[in-house]
C-alpha cells in the first residue's frame, strides 16, 4: 500500500471570543449572579474551530455557554485599532503555544446587568 502524502497542517492562530454563559448546576459562579461574560483567547486554524473548542472547554468546567462573539485574531484586532497589552500578548502566546483556551477574564452578570 503506497504511502498517502502527508496534508500540510494549517497554521493556527488565536482568536479573541467573548462567551456569555447562564446559570448550570455546579457552575462555580458566583452566588445571586444570572450568568457572566468570559473573555476568552482560543486557538484554531479559523474562528469557527476556535468558538467548537471554546464551547466544548467551557461544557467540560460545567458552564453552560449560551452566545459566542468573535473578535478575530491579534493582527485583525491590531488592524482595527485595539491597543493589545503585553500580558494579552502572553497569554495570546501561551494560547497558541499550548494549542489551548484560556479565559482571560470572567464578569458575572447579576440582575441582567454587569457588576465590575
Amino acid at each position: 500500500m503506497a504511502d498517502k502524502p502527508k496534508k500540510p497542517k494549517k497554521k493556527h492562530d488565536v482568536y479573541t471570543l467573548l462567551v456569555q454563559v447562564g446559570r448550570k448546576d455546579g457552575d462555580g459562579l458566583p452566588e445571586g449572579s444570572t450568568g457572566a461574560g468570559l473573555l476568552c483567547f482560543a486557538s484554531g486554524v479559523d474562528e469557527a474551530e476556535a468558538v467548537r473548542e471554546t464551547v466544548a472547554v467551557l461544557k467540560q468546567a460545567d458552564l453552560n455557554p449560551l452566545d459566542v462573539t468573535g473578535y478575530g485574531t491579534r493582527t485583525e484586532r491590531e488592524a482595527q485599532g485595539d491597543e493589545i497589552n503585553d500580558e494579552e500578548r502572553g497569554l495570546m502566546d501561551r494560547a497558541l503555544a499550548e494549542n489551548a483556551v484560556i479565559v482571560v477574564q470572567m464578569t458575572p452578570f447579576f440582575d441582567g446587568e454587569e457588576k465590575g
